[in-house]
């Protein structure tokens, strides 16, 4: 499959639609043999969700192209955070104080600075990862002040099944309130909603690459 065109086809949409909009292509599970022809086309911002999987696929072309950024948009458990942070120059999925600790101590050891979303849980689900609303305020101050992370916005994934409009909008209205100005939400099925609601920026995946075996 060429996906060079579907890429087109959306990089073209969301530029209409917003142009300071970053389209993060999710590329998990593909090989990096189907990703090149967008590393040789320009594109820089590519999303993955696990860990070993990224060092296996990436560390080559990172070699080769310092230009490119890789995002961590999985759950990141706190004992990955030391490879999370040799790779990646996004985490979006920063959920928890063990994570926020382990992640400034491998910023110091390799002498980086990442950017940083805070994961929130908009619609409180038990089973989803996510810094509950009410405890985002704390949380925020914790990564800056006692961590020194450099967070830029907020994340979240809307409950399944439901309207994502109202969520994306709770999300906004938090990041107004914190004074934040990235906002990662919307995926290949809801991201014309997402940009509509303020988002910054879309994790597309099966709509350029293709489906998933």
């Amino acid at each position: 499959m060429n996906i060079l065109k579907p890429y087109q086809r959306i990089s073209d949409e969301i530029s209409q639609l917003n142009k300071n909009v970053t389209l993060i292509v999710v590329t998990k599970t593909f090989s990096i043999d189907h990703i090149k022809p967008l590393v040789k086309y320009g594109h820089i911002h590519f999303g993955e969700n696990k860990v070993q999987e990224a060092l296996n696929k990436w560390t080559q072309a990172l070699l080769l192209n310092s230009n490119l950024r890789l995002h961590m948009i999985g759950n990141l458990q706190s004992n990955k955070a030391e490879d999370a942070v040799s790779i990646f120059s996004y985490i979006h999925s920063l959920d928890s104080e063990k994570l926020a600790f382990k992640l400034n101590k491998a910023e110091q050891k390799y002498k980086r600075s990442l950017k940083y979303f805070i994961q929130v849980n908009v619609g409180n689900e038990n089973q989803k990862s996510g810094i509950g609303i009410s405890d985002l305020s704390n949380f925020l101050n914790l990564c800056l002040k006692k961590y020194n992370l450099n967070i830029i916005g907020l994340m979240c994934l809307p409950p399944m099944n439901e309207d994502p409009k109202k969520y994306f909008f709770k999300l906004k209205e938090l990041a107004d309130q914190h004074n934040l100005y990235q906002l990662s939400m919307g995926m290949s099925n809801d991201y014309k909603l997402a940009i509509d609601s303020g988002s910054t920026f879309v994790r597309i995946g099966s709509q350029i690459c293709g489906s998933r075996s």
